[in-house]
C-alpha cells in the first residue's frame, strides 16, 4: 500500500473533510497521509479515526501541514478562503497536486493561486460532481442557442451552514450563462433584490440562494421567455459524489504539467 500516492486532507473535521478521508481510506488507488485542521481545534493531537467515531488508525490530526507535505502527492482542499491561499504556496514548494473545492475566493486570492500553478497542478472546481459539470456545459448550450428573449435565473438551495452565497456552483453555471451569451458574467449578474428594485434589466442574470436545514445542493438553471420557461436542474443528495470527483481529480492531476485546471479537464469534456 506504501506505494499508492499519498494524499493529505484539509480541513479533516468538515462535512467534506470527513467525507474525503473515508472515501481515501476506502480506495485502492490511493493512501490518505495527513489530516490537518486549524490551530486550536479540538480534534488537534486525536487520533482521525477516534475523533471521526470510528476506530483509530494510527494517524493524528495536525495543525502543521508542512509535517505531512513531505510524503503527500496531493492535498484536498475544502476550506476557507485563507487556508487555501496559504495552502497553495506549501503545494508548490513540495510540488504537489492542490485539488481546491473551495469557494467565495476574491480575485486577490485567484492571482495568488495563478502564482502557485506556476509550479504545481492546481485543479479548482465550484463543484466536483459529473453531473454538475455536464450541467455547466449544457447551460452554455442553451445560453447559445437562446436569445435575450430568454431570462436566466439561477436558483442554489444549501444546508445552513453553509457561509457564501452565491455558491461556487451557482457561479460556475452563471459564468456558463455568460459566455454562451458572449458577455462577462460581472458586466450582467444581479446578485440581490429587495424593496422595488425596478423591472428586470434584459439580459441579466440573476441569482437566488436558499439556506435551510441539510441541503446538500440543488441548482436550477431557468430559460424563461412569454409563454415558455425550461429549466435544467441538478440535485445532489450525498456529499460522496463530491469526494469521488476530487479524488478523480487528484488521481489525473499526478501526471499533469504545472497549470491550472478545472472539473472539465479532468472529465475530457
Amino acid at each position: 500500500m506504501t506505494d499508492l500516492p499519498g494524499i493529505v486532507v484539509t480541513g479533516a473535521s468538515g462535512r467534506m473533510g470527513q467525507m474525503l478521508i473515508k472515501t481515501i481510506l476506502g480506495s485502492d488507488r490511493a493512501r490518505l497521509v495527513g489530516a490537518v485542521e486549524r490551530s486550536g481545534h479540538d480534534w488537534i493531537g486525536q487520533d482521525i479515526g477516534h475523533a471521526m467515531g470510528q476506530a483509530d488508525i494510527g494517524m493524528t490530526v495536525t495543525d502543521d501541514p508542512l509535517d505531512v507535505m513531505v510524503n503527500a502527492r496531493a492535498v484536498i482542499d475544502f476550506t476557507a478562503p485563507a487556508a487555501t491561499v496559504d495552502m497553495a504556496a506549501l503545494a508548490a514548494q513540495s510540488r504537489a497536486v492542490h485539488i481546491i473545492g473551495t469557494t467565495g475566493l476574491s480575485d486577490a486570492d485567484l492571482a495568488k493561486i495563478t502564482a502557485a500553478a506556476r509550479h504545481a497542478v492546481v485543479v479548482r472546481a465550484g463543484n466536483m460532481s459529473l453531473g454538475v459539470n455536464l450541467l455547466v456545459k449544457l447551460t452554455k448550450k442553451v445560453a447559445q442557442a437562446l436569445d435575450e428573449d430568454f431570462d436566466i435565473e439561477i436558483i442554489e438551495a444549501h444546508h445552513n451552514q453553509k457561509v457564501d452565497a452565491p455558491s461556487g456552483t451557482a457561479l460556475m453555471l452563471g459564468d456558463a450563462a455568460a459566455e454562451g451569451r458572449n458577455a462577462r458574467l460581472d458586466d450582467i449578474s444581479d446578485r440581490a433584490r429587495d424593496g422595488i428594485t425596478g423591472e428586470r434589466k434584459r439580459g441579466h442574470i440573476g441569482f437566488s440562494a436558499i439556506r435551510g436545514g441539510d441541503i446538500v445542493g440543488e441548482h436550477d438553471v431557468m430559460f424563461a421567455a412569454p409563454g415558455e420557461r425550461i429549466v435544467l436542474r441538478h440535485i445532489a443528495s450525498d456529499r460522496l459524489i463530491f469526494a469521488r470527483g476530487a479524488l478523480k481529480a487528484a488521481l489525473w492531476g499526478l501526471d499533469q504539467k504545472p497549470g491550472e485546471y478545472d472539473m472539465m479537464d479532468v472529465l475530457g469534456l
